[in-house]
């Protein structure tokens, strides 16, 4: 039975083909908000979302860190996509008859040395896919979109130059949501676990907090800090690890960490994916 994999965006928008990269044989959904993605999910309207949640040119996506914490989803997956902007215009159109570009106002910024190198007039517009698509519709040869190849395919537009944005670095981390967990197994080849706690209102507890990650020899990749209820001394920190709550210094660390937290959640617990 085909499963249903929600997503942010329109049809051919990133979050969409990074959706189609772990799931090409199943139906994507497209979603409006992140809210929207998650609640497809929580309501069985969808079998599994795919979320972006950091950019290596923008740092993370700080919806999601609010979100999946209190969503009741399990993250059981990851997978990177490289963002690659490509010119988008009408069959039969030629680079010489664009004197417009449409897209998101970001992914405009992140073109701007090929906008100027051949004077085309932005069109800043909702989202990238949106943007294809609306070329599409008007059928009008002087104006092209600034998107994903993907979305070329969609909405049957050719693509008249291939990655035009300025930095060749540019790509996001997505995770994969599911209403039930799935846990790695122990002594896979490489693991990561997701993690959020808030400390104790007790000096330095942050730094003793984080001194079992150190001294049990586990590598912490990531760790950030957001504010929760709109109290400034309410922080949470989201945190990822290499390692499998089940290894010994995993353990040892959660229980030192324990020790100085009045709040732990394992979000997951999912196979690393070292294709960035």
């Amino acid at each position: 039975m085909t499963k249903k994999i929600a997503f942010q965006g329109e049809p051919g928008a990133f979050s969409h083909a990074a959706a189609n990269n772990v799931f090409p044989s199943e139906e994507a959904i497209g979603c409006v908000t992140f809210e929207e993605t998650i609640a497809a999910v929580q309501s069985g309207r969808a079998d599994f979302a795919v979320v972006p949640v950091e950019n290596s040119l923008y740092g993370r996506i700080t919806d999601i860190h609010h979100l999946l914490p209190e969503s009741g989803l399990y993250i059981i997956g990851e997978t990177y996509l490289r963002v690659e902007m490509n010119l988008l215009g009408v069959p039969g159109a030629t680079l010489g008859d664009i004197k417009a570009v449409q897209s998101l106002s970001v992914a405009l910024g992140q073109c701007r040395k090929f906008i100027s190198e051949n004077g085309f007039r932005t069109i800043n517009a909702v989202d990238t896919a949106g943007s294809a698509r609306e070329v599409a519709q008007k059928a009008d040869k002087s104006v092209a979109a600034i998107a994903s190849r993907f979305a070329g395919e969609i909405y049957g537009l050719d693509v008249l130059a291939s990655n035009i944005e300025d930095a060749d670095h540019n790509t996001t981390r997505f995770l994969v949501l599911s209403p039930t967990p799935k846990e790695a197994p122990a002594g896979h080849a490489k693991v990561k676990t997701t993690f959020v706690f808030r400390v104790r209102n007790v000096p330095a507890a942050l730094y003793k907090a984080m001194g079992g990650f150190a001294t049990n020899g586990v590598n912490m990749t990531k760790l950030e800090s957001y504010m929760v209820g709109g109290a400034f001394t309410a922080t949470q920190f989201y945190a990822d690890i290499e390692g499998h709550p089940s290894d010994i210094g995993v353990q040892h660390a959660f229980d030192e960490l324990k020790f100085f937290t009045d709040y732990f959640k394992v979000l997951g617990v999912y196979p690393a994916n070292e294709s960035k």
